[in-house]
């Protein structure tokens, strides 16, 4: 009896195919969802870093202990500025980069 082959797929593919193209809805909603996972991330761990517990981050940015475990956890929209505080009371820099497509942008 011949054994089949398993095909490889790269990150990509398995991306392409079980989430959606680039540019589709559903692949747009799944990298949003991740960078705010990470985002949630970064600021759990310089948080850590600053033996800082979450309410004591709240105090600092204004916010109750529940919005920076919902911040952490990515289980929130949370206002860009808040996003501003919280790595400003962890003292730490945040950059963005900002990727221009190749499109034109027309008034009217």
């Amino acid at each position: 009896m011949e054994k089949k082959r398993l095909k490889t797929l790269n990150l990509e593919e398995v991306t392409d195919k079980y989430i959606g193209k680039p540019g589709s809805i559903s692949r747009e909603a799944f990298e949003q969802e991740l960078r705010l996972d990470l985002l949630g991330e970064a600021i759990k761990k310089v948080r850590k870093e600053r033996n800082l517990t979450q309410e004591e981050l709240g105090k600092l940015v204004g916010v109750q202990k529940a919005q920076i475990s919902k911040i952490e956890n990515h289980m929130s929209d949370a206002r860009f500025e808040t996003i501003l505080k919280v790595f400003k009371a962890l003292n730490a820099k945040i950059h963005f980069n900002i990727e221009l497509l190749d499109q034109r942008v027309s008034n009217g």
